[in-house]
């Protein structure tokens, strides 16, 4: 009886239960929604971090740069500071201070192919690569033409090829000045780096000058003790400063191929590189056994002057030119006033 009335239609019936299955996707869906809320925090960070590091790399490469430039620049001061104003160094001190900043430049060329190069920066650190390898070049040869250019012997020449190499570092300035230069501040820009853009750097100051080679002569004529260059103050001397025919300048170092169609007409150019006003100056030009000669009526101290020499009969072929400003009375120095020159006459 007892047990019938509890089973009976008066008895409260229990609320059903939420099934279990919907539980466990509720789960589920908070447990998957918080995942992917962490794993979006992990991207977000290691994207910073990457971020991060990518720009101490450029700002580092830039500070890397920026030290070699500015400490390029205090070498190009001492080197052509010496060269303005040589004071009293002698020939051999001289010599040995154009060789210790030969030597500086060797170790920034050595500096800037073992940079620490981000990705973004490899077109940037090939353009300065080639600007510091220019400039490695020409240093080291000037170097090695420095103590001929103050001698006795082959004075001529060598100053010719340190006035060539002075045109290298000229166009080192350039390479560096409109190729790495707006390179590397360009990716700085581009990545939102601010206050890190490397500085100027030329190397070879006063515009044009140095690319003269009466500039370089005079310049090296001036330290004490040399023989190269211009005379010594007070003498009388000249200079041959160069040669062309019909317009095309003539090389001591490589053969010059002119024009046979018309009468070749040498041009001398040559400088009184003493105190005094030289007259009557005879310029010859021999050529296969046969010499020619002209003349320069006056040059006054420091001037220069243009003798122009027909080739009559004209050479045919490869020939050589041997071109001379005879001394003058009292010119001590007279290397300096011949050049020889390989033409072919096409």
């Amino acid at each position: 009886m007892e047990d019938s009335l509890a089973s009976g239609p008066g008895r409260r019936a229990r609320p059903p239960r939420r099934p279990e299955r919907q539980q466990i996707l509720l789960r589920r869906g908070l447990a998957l929604g918080a995942g992917l809320l962490v794993l979006i925090l992990i991207v977000l960070g290691v994207r910073g971090c990457l971020n991060a590091r990518k720009h101490r790399a450029l700002s580092d490469y830039a500070g890397n740069v920026t030290q070699v430039v500015q400490e390029t620049q205090q070498t190009s001061k001492r080197f052509f500071g010496k060269l303005s104003d040589p004071g009293t160094l002698s020939v051999t001190e001289f010599v040995a201070e154009v060789n210790a900043d030969r030597s500086a430049m060797d170790n920034y060329v050595s500096r800037i192919d073992s940079l620490d190069t981000p990705g973004d920066m490899g077109s940037a650190q090939r353009s300065l690569e080639l600007a510091y390898e220019l400039r490695g070049a020409a240093m080291t040869e000037i170097a090695e033409k420095m103590s001929t250019a103050l001698g006795d012997v082959g004075s001529k020449k060598a100053t010719e090829a340190i006035t060539k190499q002075m045109g290298v570092l000229a166009a080192s300035d350039v390479v560096y000045a409109e190729v790495a230069r707006p390179e590397i501040d360009g990716v700085l820009a581009d990545n939102g780096i601010e206050g890190d853009d490397v500085p100027k750097s030329e190397f070879v100051p006063d515009g044009t000058k140095w690319l003269s080679e009466n500039a370089v002569s005079s310049a090296l004529g001036s330290v004490s003790g040399s023989s190269g260059g211009s005379a010594t103050p007070g003498v009388h001397g000249l200079g041959l400063l160069g040669a062309s025919i019909n317009g095309t300048e003539l090389s001591s170092e490589e053969t010059t191929g002119v024009s046979a169609e018309e009468t070749p007409e040498v041009e001398v150019r040559v400088q009184n590189q003493g105190e005094s006003t030289e007259n009557g100056i005879t310029v010859s030009v021999t050529v296969n056994g046969n010499t020619l000669t002209g003349e320069i009526s006056s040059i006054e101290a420091g001037g220069e002057e243009t003798v122009t020499i027909p080739l009559t009969p004209a050479p045919k072929g490869e020939a050589t030119l041997e071109v001379e400003a005879e001394p003058v009375p009292g010119e001590e120095v007279s290397e300096n006033n011949e050049a020889s020159y390989t033409v072919v006459f096409e």
